[in-house]
């Protein structure tokens, strides 16, 4: 039996979180202010950035508990601003410096901060719902545990990741592996396996994105790995198949020895299927925790 037929055969991660997401009453009225044109506070009228309170933040650097919704403030100068609670749904502040901004409480939800610097700005109790956090500098920030898990922080940098959840961390290597960056793949899938070292999904997926890189080796030990998870979880015929998997890789006499030459591809016929694989069980069975 090939390892292609192995992989893609059965096995299947047993739910580790199957309950459905469920939203707290904060996020809950951020979404649906967003979403009717409403502001996050359930009862209170539409409304957009008061003029008035932009000026006031631009002139001063600071406006605690402000109404910003909607403004416009790409590139803005907010170094150390205090901008407690306020109010930046839906603000553009791409681009925008922000290192030692005081942020705590303010409502963030689907903001642009993409390219922003971040640079050791207070975010804790932070809304960042849908929040736009792509290639900005989040070096010495503070935040809230897992309080990115609901917004897009690919490709920022500074991130420390011991802030996001198993499954956003999973599903990133996936994320990764699916664009062909094995090497960011492996870092994401090993990060997954530190919070959650039971996930024998994620032994999986750190094995084939080694395999992709000629890491046969490694690879096999972390399939073996899985297929003890799968023992221990009462599915004796995964783990056999597993098992078996692994043992391919290292008795395969044209498996090479040295990273960087695709024996994933070589032996699974490519590492794509079987991420696309791999994908939908991260997708449905795996929620963000601490919600």
């Amino acid at each position: 039996m090939t390892l292609p037929r192995l992989l893609h055969q059965a096995p299947r991660q047993k739910p580790l979180a199957q309950a459905p997401l469920a939203l707290g009453p904060k996020i809950l009225a951020a979404l649906l202010g967003c979403l009717l044109g409403a502001s996050a506070t359930p009862g209170s009228p539409a409304s957009a950035a008061e003029p008035a309170q932009v000026l006031r933040l631009l002139e001063r650097r600071g406006c605690p508990r402000c109404a910003l919704q909607d403004a416009d403030l790409v590139h803005a100068d907010l170094r150390d601003a205090d901008l407690r609670q306020a109010k930046l749904q839906r603000a553009n502040l791409s681009g925008a410096q922000l290192e030692g901004a005081n942020l705590t409480g303010a409502d963030l939800s689907f903001t642009s901060l993409a390219g922003a610097s971040l640079r050791g700005a207070d975010l804790r109790g932070a809304l960042l719902l849908g929040t736009d956090l792509r290639e900005s500098d989040l070096t010495g920030a503070l935040l809230d545990r897992q309080g990115l898990a609901q917004s897009h922080w690919q490709q920022a940098r500074g991130l420390d990741t011991s802030q996001l959840g198993y499954a956003a961390l999973h599903n990133a290597g996936v994320a990764e592996a699916n664009q062909g960056r094995y090497p960011q793949a492996e870092q994401f899938f090993g990060e997954a396996i530190r919070q959650l070292p039971d996930a024998a999904i994620s032994w999986i997926a750190r094995g084939i994105a080694r395999s992709e890189q000629g890491k046969t080796s490694l690879a096999a030990q972390d399939f073996n790995y899985a297929s003890v998870l799968y023992a221990r979880m009462g599915d004796p015929i995964e783990a056999e198949q597993l098992k078996k998997a692994s043992q391919l890789l290292l008795d395969d006499p044209k498996a090479p020895k040295q990273s960087g030459n695709g024996m994933g591809s070589q032996l699974m016929g490519g590492a794509l299927a079987a991420f696309q694989f791999l994908a939908p069980l991260a997708a449905k069975a795996l929620v963000p925790m601490g919600l």
